[in-house]
């Protein structure tokens, strides 16, 4: 079986595209500021066995995607930049957990961290080259992808 990342990819931002929320959903880490709105991204982070998972003779994988939320550090009014992310987030992680095998392209999202981090967020702030800070919150999506490698002796 091979990795196809970018239909994993794709159906990652698919939920991102639905919720109505970003004013843009790009497919990688932005190179340039975002806009002043509310942006998301998604990429690829960290791809290992998912120990305890795999079969006798394959190996199941956990491919750790981050979805990263964008929003102006200046966005008015400041005291809602918070919540209104969180709200976003909060969607994004519904439809993760209600689609945990995204149409069936995956065994799961490792919800509940059974092969490493689970789902989740973290919140935080990130300045780019233009000096421009954003409040940003990283939410950490782990898939588990059966019989990635087959294993031969």
């Amino acid at each position: 079986m091979a990795l196809n990342l970018r239909t994993l990819r794709d159906a990652l931002q698919s939920h991102a595209l639905a919720s109505g929320w970003f004013d843009a959903v790009n497919g990688q880490e932005p190179k340039s500021p975002p806009g002043q709105g509310l942006t998301c991204a998604v990429w690829p982070q960290r791809l290992m066995p998912a120990r305890g998972a795999s079969g006798l003779d394959s190996t199941t994988t956990r491919l750790g995607f981050t979805v990263r939320l964008y929003m102006g550090f200046t966005s008015e009014p400041g005291d809602d930049i918070d919540p209104y992310m969180i709200d976003a987030c909060d969607d994004l992680m519904a439809a993760y957990s209600g689609d945990f095998t995204l149409g069936g392209l995956i065994r799961q999202i490792d919800l509940l961290g059974a092969y490493g981090d689970p789902l989740g967020f973290e919140a935080g702030y990130q300045r780019v080259e233009s000096g421009t800070e954003f409040r940003v919150i990283d939410i950490t999506v782990p898939l588990v992808v059966n019989d990635l490698w087959e294993q031969v002796a």
